[in-house]
C-alpha cells in the first residue's frame, strides 16, 4: 500500500492491523499534503482503488505521493483539452484489476506514475496487466529509472529524476501529442 496523503495513511495502518495477513506500507519522507483526518479512521477494502476523476482522452494511474501531481497535471491538461481519468491505486498488490481495466478500456492511453524503480515495480505491474487482459493501450511510465538515487531533499530528487511537477506535464504533454 502507498498513501496519497496523512488521512490515507492513517486508513492504511488500520488496514494493515487487521487484514488478517502479513501488509507492506511505504509512505513518502517529508510533511503530508495538508488534508482533514477522518474520525473515527476507517479501514480500506484490500485491493480497492479510488477513483478520483473521470476522463476520456488518458488514464493516469498514480501510486501514493504521485497522486497529488496526477490530479495536477490532469488539472492542467483538462485547461488545454485533453480530458484526464485520475485512479489512486492505492495498493500494488493486489491492482484492482476491475476499476484500472474499465478505464484503461475507455481512454486512449495510460500513464503510471510512482516514485519506485521501473523495473519490477508498479509501472511494470501495470504494464502487465494491461498485456495480460488484451487492452493493447500506449503507455507512459514515470519512474525513477533502473539506478541508484542519491540522498537528498525528495522535491530536488524528484526533478532531478524526471518526476517533478514541469516534467510530468512536459513528459505527458509529448506522449499524449504522439498518440
Amino acid at each position: 500500500m502507498a498513501p496519497k496523503d496523512e488521512n490515507e495513511l492513517r486508513q492504511m495502518l488500520l488496514t494493515a492491523l487487521y487484514c488478517g495477513h502479513p501488509a507492506a506500507l511505504r509512505y513518502p519522507r517529508g510533511n503530508g499534503v495538508g488534508v482533514p483526518l477522518e474520525s473515527p479512521i476507517t479501514a480500506l477494502p484490500v485491493g480497492q482503488a479510488e477513483l478520483l476523476r473521470e476522463g476520456t482522452d488518458l488514464l493516469l494511474v498514480a501510486l501514493g505521493s504521485m497522486v497529488a501531481p496526477a490530479e495536477k497535471v490532469a488539472q492542467q491538461l483538462a485547461e488545454e483539452g485533453v480530458s484526464c481519468a485520475v485512479i489512486n491505486a492505492r495498493f500494488v498488490k493486489p491492482l484492482d484489476q476491475e476499476l484500472i481495466g474499465t478505464w484503461a478500456k475507455q481512454v486512449r492511453a495510460v500513464v503510471a506514475l510512482e516514485e519506485g524503480c521501473a523495473p519490477g515495480g508498479f509501472s511494470s505491474a501495470i504494464c502487465e496487466f494491461l498485456a495480460d487482459e488484451g487492452i493493447p493501450k500506449p503507455i507512459l511510465r514515470c519512474a525513477i529509472p533502473d539506478h541508484i538515487v542519491s540522498h537528498g531533499d525528495p522535491k530536488l530528487l524528484m526533478e532531478e529524476e524526471g518526476l517533478g511537477p514541469d516534467s510530468l506535464l512536459r513528459r505527458i504533454r509529448d506522449f499524449q501529442r504522439h498518440l
